[in-house]
């Protein structure tokens, strides 16, 4: 396949859009399947586990798109290659006449990587700036906490995936983590904590990986039991700007009607 024909297979996807904000939603994802579709072919879900919000979005059809692709090296680190899956990428979207660079960052136990698309926004008739970047943004926790469920799944998104991934119940942890101990309000937190709880098939948090996330960063609270989990998160839920998490999710939802559920009396309802 050309590299035409491939630029192409992109300019129709933004051409399935009826506004700029959803173009840049549905290229953001399209571009985020080819580059999980390049770390699994290079070998990366075999130490890294998927988790976040697009991990819900890929896997569960989360009805809201999300910006960042977080992952949790979780098995044989040695495999671990950074600056090896750095340059797969950059070698096959530049082999697809992407004007594409990678800034890392690995001072940290969790390593940064921003893949920066030079230019690709004002081809595509996003943005009238001819060098505006566009950045897709990776992050590894090198050192997460302890008690995390695996699981692999195949998926389609645009290309065929084999992600492996945190369960259902640990992907409930690390939302509850975040809400719990993120020091502002983030309204996709919010709106993913909704959607989960609004099913009622959706397992209870796995409490062995939220306590060692709890603990890993510095939390003064209770130990999170079957017990108390919920009335803990409902304390929180008390203190949060509601306005703020409105506005904060609304450009990322695929059904724009559904800020209005986003409230705290229905968080509440359901937990």
């Amino acid at each position: 396949m050309g590299e035409s024909r491939l630029k192409e297979i992109l300019k129709g996807i933004i051409g399935e859009s009826d506004s700029p904000l959803k173009a840049l939603n549905l290229m953001r994802e399209y571009l985020q399947a080819r580059v999980l579709s390049i770390l699994q072919r290079e070998g990366a879900m075999v130490p890294l586990a998927f988790h976040g919000g697009t991990a819900l979005r890929f896997l569960y059809a989360l009805p809201r798109h999300s910006e960042d692709l977080d992952f949790a090296l979780e098995r044989k680190p040695e495999l671990y290659d950074p600056g090896s899956y750095s340059r797969a990428i950059e070698h096959e979207f530049h082999h697809e006449g992407y004007d594409v660079n990678i800034k890392r960052s690995e001072d940290r136990s969790v390593h940064s990587a921003w893949i920066r698309f030079v230019g690709l926004l004002h081809e595509l008739g996003l943005s009238g700036q001819e060098a505006e970047i566009f950045s897709i943004k990776l992050e590894v926790d090198t050192s997460p906490p302890k008690g995390a469920g695996l699981e692999t799944t195949l998926v389609r998104s645009r290309v065929m995936l084999q992600l492996q991934h945190h369960n259902r119940a640990s992907l409930l942890a690390g939302k509850i983590h975040a809400i719990l101990q993120r020091p502002y309000t983030k309204g996709r937190d919010l709106y993913d904590l909704l959607w989960y709880q609004s099913d009622p098939g959706w397992p209870d948090p796995n409490l062995l990986l939220l306590n060692n996330a709890l603990s890993q960063t510095g939390w003064q609270g209770p130990t999170l039991t079957e017990e108390n989990w919920k009335a803990v998160v409902r304390e929180r839920l008390q203190v949060l700007d509601w306005e703020k998490a409105r506005m904060d999710v609304a450009p990322f939802l695929e059904r724009g009607a559904e800020l209005e559920l986003l409230t705290k009396e229905n968080l509440l309802s359901v937990l």
